[in-house]
This record gives structure tokens, C-alpha cells and sequence, in this order.
């Protein structure tokens, strides 16, 4: 069994662009810049949008934080959206979610301006990654495919089962899967809440992915010997005992499914970092294209 570590994996990612960068400032060209805009005090959005901004600094890069009050109305919202859109300056930027539920976040997120939309929410960037055309992947889905080639996982021909069918993750890595490519060439279920018989099915696969958001809800019984298992899941779970008062866990039963896999991810320390590395590697794809535009 071999631990697919996505924080040893999204530290080579993070030197090898931290090297783009010191080269760009030795030719005196402009580095990436990548903004975030955050709504209100979640409690996990803010250690995120911290985690991003320390990201970019550590590597080199430029970022702007816009920390908005929870009372911000949608009209001023969008309103920043658009200065976003229209500020030469800012290559790349995510607005944070969940947003406050006065906001409309499909009106926000249409609002953003595909060419600087490095989440990849964007209906453009959704409709190109479907298309396997140049864009924009989401950076969770990125950073699994990131993560299986980077380990040499084998995809070709293997059945994958994807649980869970959100836009953000299970829909967009179903499609990636399934595409010509290496990772890809898979033959893809994807599963959800209403799926029957959804055992026999994780039983079939080669690899799961699972993206549900369920506390231990992949058990050993469910999978057979060598799968690859890819938890997405990430639950804050109530425990007095510990110093937090919560542990973290995943979709996945690690200790009991970890005896039967070939390759798992653990929970912390695999999908999560992957995101992160791959948003910064969206905002330095932006910033070549902003640059390839203007030549």
C-alpha cells in the first residue's frame, strides 16, 4: 500500500513554480497576482484564504485579500466583482465560498470574468474542461489528476466509481476521468445519494473517488484488494478528548480500508494541499495568457 501524499506532492509543485517566478522577476517581467474576496468570518473559508495568501507569498507571488463584512449586500458584491474584472493589475482571483445566503452565488459566480476565473466555477471553464479544450479545471479535480500522474497511477481501462455529483468536485473529475489522456481513458460510474445498490458497484471499482462529505462512510467491506482510493471527504467530527475539541476524517474508514488498497489518500494531508497548489498553478496560467493576449 503507498500513501498518494498530497502535501509532499503540492510542495513540488509549489518549488517548481516558486523557479517560474524567480525567473520572471530576474527578466524584470511582472509575477501572477491572485486575489481572494471573502464575505463574512467562516470560520474554515478564513483559514483557507489564509492558507492561500501565505501560498503566494512563499512562492513569490503577488495577492490581495478583500475581507468583506457578513452585512455586505449582493449589489456591493458584484460591485467588486467587476473592479476585479477591470484591474490589469490582478491576473487571477477566487471569491471564497459559501457566500452569506442573502447573496446569490450563481449571479456572483456568473459575474466573474472566465479569463481570471481560477476556481474554474465559471459555465466557460466548466463547458471548455467538457470539451477538453484549454481552460480553466477546478483545482480540487486538478489536484487529483495531479496526484494519480504524478504517482503513476494506472487509469487506462480501470473502472473508477465517483461518489458524490457536485459541480465543485464528483461531476467535473467523472469527466476527466473518463477523458482521452494520461490520467483518464477510465470508465466512469458516478454515484451519489439516490444511487441503489451502491456496494455492488465500489465492489466493481478499481478506483474510488469519494467527495460526499460522510464521516468514515467508505468501509472496508465495500472495496476490494488493490483499489485506489481518492477521499475527498473532509468532516470536522465532535471529540471533547482531543485539544480542538473535533478531529478531522474523511469519506474513507482509512484503517480499515488502507489494508486493502494499493494506493489511499489520508485525510488530512492528500486531496486538501493539492487544491491550494493547483489554484496557484491556475493563477500562473492565467497570468501567461494575460501576457500571450497582450504580445
Amino acid at each position: 500500500m503507498e500513501i498518494l501524499d498530497g502535501k509532499k506532492v503540492s510542495n513540488q509543485i509549489k518549488e517548481e513554480i516558486t523557479v517560474e517566478v524567480a525567473q520572471m522577476k530576474e527578466r524584470g517581467e511582472k509575477v501572477p497576482h491572485l486575489a481572494a474576496v471573502l464575505v463574512g468570518n467562516d470560520g474554515a473559508s478564513l483559514t483557507y484564504v489564509g492558507s492561500k495568501v501565505r501560498s503566494c507569498k512563499k512562492i513569490g507571488f503577488d495577492s490581495t485579500l478583500i475581507h468583506l463584512p457578513e452585512e455586505t449586500t449582493e449589489e456591493e458584491l458584484l460591485e467588486q466583482v467587476h473592479n476585479l474584472n477591470n484591474d490589469p493589475d490582478i491576473d487571477g482571483y477566487i471569491v471564497q465560498l459559501p457566500l452569506p445566503n442573502h447573496i446569490d452565488e450563481e449571479k456572483v459566480l456568473m459575474a466573474v470574468d472566465p479569463d481570471k476565473d481560477v476556481d474554474g466555477f465559471h459555465p466557460t471553464n466548466f463547458g471548455k474542461m467538457a470539451l477538453d479544450m484549454e481552460t480553466f479545471i477546478s483545482a480540487t479535480p486538478f489536484g487529483i489528476m495531479e496526484l494519480l500522474k504524478r504517482y503513476k497511477v494506472e487509469t487506462e481501462g480501470k473502472h473508477t466509481v465517483v461518489i458524490g455529483r457536485s459541480h465543485i468536485v464528483g461531476r467535473p473529475i467523472s469527466i476527466l476521468m473518463s477523458q482521452k489522456g494520461n490520467p483518464g481513458n477510465s470508465t466512469v460510474t458516478l454515484a451519489h445519494s439516490r444511487t441503489k445498490n451502491l456496494k455492488e458497484l465500489t465492489l466493481q471499482a478499481d478506483i474510488v473517488i469519494s467527495a460526499l462529505g460522510v464521516p468514515k462512510f467508505l468501509k472496508e467491506d465495500m472495496v476490494k484488494e488493490g483499489v485506489t482510493i481518492i477521499d475527498v471527504g473532509i468532516t470536522r467530527v465532535p471529540d471533547d478528548s482531543k485539544e480542538k475539541g473535533y478531529y478531522i476524517t474523511g469519506d474513507v474508514d482509512y484503517e480499515a480500508v488502507s489494508k486493502k488498497a494499493s494506493y489511499i489518500t489520508p485525510v488530512p494531508g492528500g486531496v486538501g494541499p493539492m487544491t491550494i497548489a493547483m489554484l496557484l498553478k491556475n493563477t500562473l496560467l492565467a497570468r501567461e495568457r494575460h501576457n500571450t493576449k497582450k504580445s
